[in-house]
């Protein structure tokens, strides 16, 4: 017998089966943005180092992106000339050299041969410190926008802070419209510039007269983390002073400051606490000044990373407490490798020199002085380029690209050398197969750089005497860097080993934050989800 309660009971049924079936295979729905990007640049850190260090770091260090986080063995600058800026200028804006502007850490204009900082801007001053013509103290000079202008563009109430050892470090990261902290040297104080701002916020004045960097006066820096036979003291004035202060940067010291500002800008912007996302980018510059100075194969430069590792542990801890873990995403790279002294690789049979440049630039102007007559030909060294005397020539009458082809010819002939390309050239774009000029290509902007585009032969580099080491070049120990990124909620846990490149992490943080990578972008997000 019919029965009208049983079927409308059957056909409810069979709706609902209909309705989970179809949410079971319907796709999951992305989860929503952080609340907070951290990214964490160690300056100077060849991934070499991670993997050498790696059974000696801390639970929570390093090991939170390497056994929690996904990482990726093989990531890499495509750029050739390896420094500073450059890198810092890459990071969140996914935009190589040529694109961005940020050719190196200085260079000289093309126009009048005059010496340019990066970060030099003479319309703004450091607050309440001293500046000097060249400093840094604006994004005057990247012409590119980063994530954090993009996330801002879309909300002005998201935030984006950056603090540095180096004011290039906080400024490139910040990008046109965050706020860039860095540590003065010669006061021991983090400062913004009127670039920014009028006057620091209540917590940096706060942070500043508490006078953090002096709680290391006449504390040396012992090997402790690895056990090694180390001691690296800082100078024994009678106060606190100039020679001090500079001292703290190469070490962990300013590192441990510049963590702290990070924890008071935290607290102070309630950072990761709105209903948007915000940024904050932290540079910790103190690596790169010990391997200048000791290089990455001594036992003071494994030292310092594993107290980078151990002060990275601490600041997650406080991190994990004041936004929690589930509410953030971290990321971590640097901003170049660092390349072995050319005496170490030679006592392991490889060719390997130094060069210094003063000579060098006097053997170029002679021969060119030979060819073409009396004159300054070359004006100096411009960034990873020499630059023409451009007025000379004009009043000899001469033909410009002539010139840069004659000295291209000489440089080549130099010991050290590998490959020099001219302005012509650079603009055609018609050697790409050969092995070095797409990436330095990737290095010159025909605005800024100079006439004749130089790289130098592997385990070679600038410099007179037998100290030190550097970066800079096209090679693996440049370019090879650490990529990592950590988030329960966005990224799976694992190892990457394909190659990647350090302009995919900007697209790849845009796409994590729900906006559109940064315009100039050239690379493509990676893969943190799935099996």
């Amino acid at each position: 017998m019919f029965n009208p309660f049983k079927t409308l009971l059957s056909i409810c049924l069979l709706l609902g089966c209909l309705l989970t079936c179809q949410a079971g295979n319907a796709a999951p729905t992305a989860p929503e943005r952080p609340k907070l990007v951290v990214l964490i640049v160690i300056d100077g850190l060849p991934q070499r180092q991670i993997d050498a260090n790696r059974a000696q770091f801390a639970p929570d260090g390093f090991a939170r992106f390497l056994e929690r986080g996904s990482w990726f063995a093989n990531a890499h600058y495509d750029h050739a000339y390896t420094v500073t800026a450059a890198g810092h200028a890459v990071l969140l804006s996914g935009a190589s050299p040529s694109r961005s502007g940020i050719i190196g850490n200085e260079w000289r204009d093309p126009a009048t041969g005059e010496s340019m900082y990066c970060a030099q801007d003479g319309s703004a001053t450091y607050i309440g410190q001293r500046t000097q013509p060249h400093d840094g103290t604006s994004p005057k000079n990247l012409k590119v926008q980063t994530v954090g202008d993009v996330l801002r563009r879309a909300d002005a109430r998201s935030k984006v802070i950056a603090v540095s050892g180096k004011d290039r470090g906080a400024i490139m990261p910040a990008g046109q419209s965050g706020t860039a902290y860095m540590y003065m040297s010669s006061t021991g104080q983090f400062a913004s510039t009127t670039y920014y701002m009028k006057a620091h916020p209540a917590w940096v004045d706060r942070f500043n007269a508490a006078r953090p960097a002096d709680r290391y006066f006449k504390t040396s820096w012992s090997g402790s983390a690895a056990g090694l036979p180390i001691m690296y003291g800082v100078p024994q004035d009678d106060a606190p002073g100039l020679r001090y202060y500079s001292s703290l940067l190469q070490g962990p010291f300013a590192d441990a400051l510049t963590l702290d500002f990070a924890r008071a800008a935290l607290a102070g912007e309630a950072l990761g606490q709105g209903e948007v996302p915000d940024i904050v980018a932290i540079s910790l510059s103190g690596h790169d000044y010990v391997n200048h100075a000791f290089s990455a194969e001594s036992e003071l430069s494994q030292d310092h990373t594993l107290q980078i590792d151990r002060l990275l542990q601490t600041f997650f801890r406080d991190l994990d407490a004041r936004v929690g873990p589930d509410n953030y995403v971290a990321a971590l790279s640097a901003d170049h490798g660092f390349m072995p002294t050319p005496e170490y690789s030679l006592s392991r049979g490889l060719e390997a020199g130094r060069i210094a440049s003063g000579p060098l630039l006097t053997r170029l102007n002679a021969a060119l002085e030979q060819r073409l007559g009396p004159g300054k030909w070359v004006t100096g060294f411009s960034a990873a380029s020499l630059l023409l005397n451009r007025q000379w020539i004009a009043l000899q009458k001469l033909d410009s690209a002539s010139v840069a082809q004659q000295l291209k010819n000489l440089l080549l002939q130099e010991p050290g050398i590998a490959a020099a390309y001219t302005r012509d050239e650079l603009l055609a774009g018609r050697r790409s197969t050969e092995p070095l000029f797409t990436r330095m290509r990737k290095s010159w902007h025909a605005d800024v750089s100079g006439d004749v585009q130089f790289a130098l032969k592997p385990n070679w580099m600038f410099g007179a005497g037998n100290l030190g080491a550097t970066h800079g070049s096209p090679y693996d120990y440049d370019t090879h860097v650490p990529l990592m990124l950590w988030g329960p909620r966005w990224i799976r846990a694992a190892a990457l080993s394909q190659r990647v490149g350090i302009v995919d992490l900007a697209p790849t943080l845009a796409h994590i934050l729900q906006i559109d990578a940064p315009e100039s972008s050239e690379g493509q997000p990676l893969p943190l989800t799935g099996p």
